[in-house]
């Protein structure tokens, strides 16, 4: 999702960090967002139809635009030359592949069956969320947690690739495929992967393009230094703001409907809390027995626990449509992810003096 540009520091005493007022207080501005979209759609119908009138197709041009806009400076902000470090450490790297590619979409998986088996848009939405790990805030909640950013930065490359290579055929696996051999029945929504793939490619393809091209040649025209510096604190906000635009145009286009389902936002919650904290909490133990230390176990840890918002919001809206009930479960997303996230930063703080001994 978002993140901020924090400094480095020594890993052997883990300070508390402040976020900025922005990130602070981020479910404020996203709550907001989602109250002030109802708004709009509940007590100004008339702009149903002006936000569809953007439509060409089956994309929606302000929503795509936003959520491209909002894809690019985390994928900017990825050391691209830095992911050869992952390499160091190959049990590390082959627990990384595990939880996030192996343990994490089917835990999802499991979940979304049992919380909405008869609710195929919610089990759907839930699904495409869990197989896309997170590459943006995930920066934000390492650091705080006092982890290893440049580490952290690696992971973020290697799932970038992976998601671009993976998530079309994970979500045709997923939604199509696995269902019928956990007796689930009437999940018939026939996706090509051909058509996810062509989603994919739009919404993380081309802002990943564009976050290589400029990393790389802002970063020889100006430096390292002023880019990490000057640039990327400039063109973080613009994540946020496309997040909210984006939430404020979904929701005014569902207002009426969410007015008389307030209680589904509650429902769709518990089992994203459930899928953070035992995702991290698993992750944080397999890593501490392989041998990792506290820094590189914040990273792996927060990296496992998140997940792409943005992009599951984006396949939903170019799979299933801007109304859909698989798009309105990614906009609840990042409302529960972050006070989750928030307090797993405590419970780092806390493993890290039981288990690592250090203050």
């Amino acid at each position: 999702m978002f993140s901020q540009h924090l400094s480095t520091k020594n890993m052997n005493t883990i300070p508390q960090k402040k976020l900025s007022f922005l990130d602070a207080y981020l479910t404020v501005w996203i709550l907001s967002a989602m109250v002030l979209g109802i708004g709009i759609g509940y007590f100004i119908p008339s702009s149903v139809s002006f936000i569809n009138g953007f439509q060409s197709g089956s994309v929606n041009l302000p929503i795509a635009l936003g959520l491209i806009l909002m894809m690019f400076p985390p994928l900017a902000k990825v050391k691209y030359e830095a992911l050869c470090n992952v390499f160091k450490k190959p049990k590390l790297l082959l627990l990384v592949f595990f939880m996030n590619w192996i343990l994490a979409p089917f835990l999802m998986f499991v979940l979304a069956i049992l919380f909405f088996p008869l609710h195929q848009g919610y089990m759907t939405g839930m699904i495409l969320i869990g197989i896309a790990p997170c590459i943006a805030m995930v920066i934000v909640w390492i650091e705080l947690a006092g982890g290893n950013r440049e580490y952290a930065a690696s992971l973020i490359a290697v799932n970038s690739i992976l998601q671009v290579v993976l998530y079309s055929v994970y979500a045709w696996f997923y939604i199509e495929i696995l269902p019928p051999y956990f007796g689930v029945k009437g999940l018939s929504i026939h996706i090509s992967i051909v058509e996810i793939a062509k989603t994919v490619l739009i919404y993380l393809g081309i802002p990943f393009m564009l976050g290589f091209i400029t990393r790389f040649i802002l970063t020889r025209l100006k430096g390292t230094a002023w880019y990490e510096q000057v640039f990327i604190p400039k063109i973080s906000p613009i994540t946020l703001i496309s997040l909210l635009f984006t939430i404020v145009v979904m929701f005014s286009l569902k207002g009426s409907l969410i007015v008389k389902i307030p209680f589904d936002v509650l429902h769709i919650a518990v089992p994203l809390v459930i899928y953070f904290v035992l995702m991290f909490l698993l992750t944080f133990a397999f890593a501490k027995y392989w041998g990792a230390d506290y820094a590189e176990n914040a990273a792996l840890s927060f990296t496992a626990s998140g997940n792409n918002f943005e992009l599951a919001i984006a396949v939903s809206i170019g799979i299933f449509g801007i109304n859909s009930e698989q798009a309105f479960v990614g906009v609840i997303g990042p409302l529960v992810e972050v006070p989750a996230l928030l307090t797993l930063v405590h419970v780092a703080f806390w493993l890290n003096k039981k288990w690592y001994k250090t203050v």
